[in-house]
């Protein structure tokens, strides 16, 4: 049962900043074990009924390909899945919970179909109007965005801001304070949070979704 993500957890995150090492690490594994991953586990198993099932990654950072090779995230999130690399997420450390959902990202085909749906006269005000009421509700609007106009597109273009997403993301913080993360009724919140995000989340990842993937060859 979801109890709440306690000051255990912030602790944690805030001393793995310091140090984050394997020596650090195996130390307070334990400590990561029973304040943080378990409530996250918790947190999931309370909201798949109405969303789904969460991923709920791992600690360790894939540090391969990165000048920086710290071995940890400073972060434990948890995603639920929609469409491809589309859904809702929510994230817990040192600065406390947040909530969110969107695309984090998108191969080139499925790129094409959202910036065709973006620039349809059809769809594509009904779109920018849901990112705006979303923002007015408080969310912050991200994602990685290009400098310019995208090829085949003006600059001039009615949408265009739009249309320079490569991912496209909304966000919210609830802080650290125990009254309001560390309770069992912090659940309710991140369903309410979802629950707002679900009709642009879920038009973004029916947008994403190749039509044709799961059809037979013939």
């Amino acid at each position: 049962m979801f109890t709440g993500f306690g000051e255990a957890a912030l602790d944690f995150y805030d001393d793995l900043e310091l140090d984050n090492s394997r020596t650090f690490w195996l130390a307070h594994k334990e400590q990561y074990d029973a304040a943080v991953r378990a409530p996250m586990l918790a947190l999931a198993a309370a909201l798949e009924a109405e969303f789904g099932a969460a991923k709920v990654f791992r600690p360790y950072r894939d540090v391969r390909f990165r000048t920086d090779k710290t071995p940890y995230k400073t972060h434990q999130g948890a995603f639920v899945a929609v469409g491809p690399s589309c859904g809702f997420y929510v994230q817990v450390s040192a600065a406390g919970v947040r909530t969110g959902g969107g695309f984090y990202r998108a191969e080139a085909d499925a790129l094409a179909r959202f910036r065709a749906y973006v620039a349809d006269d059809a769809t594509g005000p009904t779109l920018v109007d849901d990112v705006a009421a979303v923002e007015r509700r408080g969310w912050s609007v991200g994602g990685d965005t290009l400098k310019t106009a995208p090829r085949g597109f003006s600059k001039d273009h009615p949408r265009i801001d739009l249309l320079r997403h490569r991912s496209l993301t909304f966000g919210r913080d609830h802080g650290f304070a125990p009254e309001v993360i560390g309770v069992p009724g912090f659940a309710e919140r991140v369903r309410a949070d979802w629950r707002e995000l679900r009709p642009v989340v879920e038009t973004l990842a029916e947008v994403l979704t190749d039509p044709f993937a799961d059809q037979p060859d013939l």
